[in-house]
């Protein structure tokens, strides 16, 4: 093991030092993960699953009538797969985004002004972190300040749009709007970018994020002067999202961890049929998580089990059990290398909301 990390000098260069190795996101087009891939195929457990989920998610990239979304929870962003579901919207294999407000914001957004995020070099005390105002994720650090900086952000755009209720995918979009209006200190964030191919962001969770705290801030402010403030409005994302499903028709999901953003886009086949419209269940579906369905962490349920409630069918479906940094870079290079991306037609489903 590691001793901890000793620094002479003062705070600021002990902050510094711990803040020193930058997290380089992978880019799936440098490398041919085919290969790994198709080896993976011939072994067994959680390679033969993951071989298994690439070659799912590229029968629903080759599927002319499927759309294709990508469902994210967890901090693979800051750990280095941000590019990755960048360039899935990008190259046009994927249509929707439903995420943690955690992963849009206060990861993806955060860059996009800027900012990075760090390598742990070793064991540190958190109390130290805490000390020089540095956040921990596993083994990921970020730089509070830099985070109370996003918040701000956030609290100036709100301050700036009508001052009325927007689904979470109707601010992101002006987030993304205010991005590429020259805004943008790293161009081709995942907002920016989805903002610009038409691909909706939804995050049902959208105020769990350095957003909530900027719009705190903004309400409590409006309120004190008695003034008209601006809202989320969680209901009006699960209608839109329901619309999206309605439009598309066939879907298929590509899922990194599972929560709120998992059931919200399992749970529009079921809204659909309420609303009166038969909607197909998703006909493609990959999870990739390291929880276990026994303490209910993976969303309580497989996607087997998810068939029961009429949400995904199990035709072409895969779980795959897995560190999802480890996997998603390989199957997103394998799609990405076997170009079958490159005969399908973005939907860019953000014009169902002109």
């Amino acid at each position: 093991m590691n001793a901890p990390i000793k620094s002479e000098g003062g705070p600021a260069n002990r902050k510094a030092e711990l803040l020193a190795n930058v997290v380089e996101h992978v880019d799936i087009t440098a490398y041919d993960a085919r290969p790994v891939i198709d080896a993976m195929r011939k072994m067994s457990f959680s390679s033969r699953d993951t071989a298994r989920a690439a070659d799912i998610f590229n029968m629903a990239l080759a599927d002319k009538d499927c759309s294709p979304w990508l469902i994210l929870a967890g901090s693979t962003s800051a750990g280095g797969c941000m590019h990755v579901y960048r360039d899935m919207v990008k190259f046009g294999m994927i249509d929707a985004v439903v995420a943690t407000g955690a992963s849009i914001i206060d990861m993806d957004f955060f860059e996009a002004l800027g900012f990075k995020h760090y390598q742990a070099a070793g064991p540190v005390d958190d109390n130290v972190l805490r000390e020089n105002y540095i956040d921990r994720i596993y083994d990921t650090y970020i730089d509070e300040e830099e985070l109370q900086n996003c918040d701000h952000t956030i609290y100036e755009i709100a301050q700036a749009l009508e001052p009325r209720p927007y689904s979470s995918r109707e601010f992101i979009w002006e987030i993304g709007k205010w991005l590429a209006a020259g805004n943008a200190k790293k161009p081709g964030s995942l907002i920016q970018t989805a903002y610009e191919e038409g691909v909706p962001i939804f995050c049902p969770a959208f105020v769990d994020s350095s957003a909530g705290f900027g719009l705190v801030k903004h309400q409590k402010e409006k309120i004190a002067a008695r003034q008209p403030y601006l809202s989320i409005d969680a209901v009006a994302d699960f209608r839109e999202l329901t619309d999206v499903k309605i439009a598309a028709g066939v879907t298929g999901l590509f899922m990194v961890g599972g929560g709120v953003p998992k059931n919200f886009a399992q749970d529009t086949v079921v809204c659909a049929e309420i609303l009166g419209i038969e909607a197909e269940m998703h006909r493609y579906a990959v999870q990739i998580t390291v929880a276990d369905v026994r303490d209910g962490a993976c969303s309580s349920s497989t996607l087997q089990e998810a068939a029961s409630w009429g949400k995904v069918q199990t035709t072409h479906e895969q779980m795959v059990f897995a560190e999802a940094s480890t996997v998603v870079p390989l199957i997103g290079s394998d799609a990405y290398h076997r170009g079958v991306w490159k005969g399908r037609e973005k939907r860019r489903w953000a014009k169902l909301f002109a």
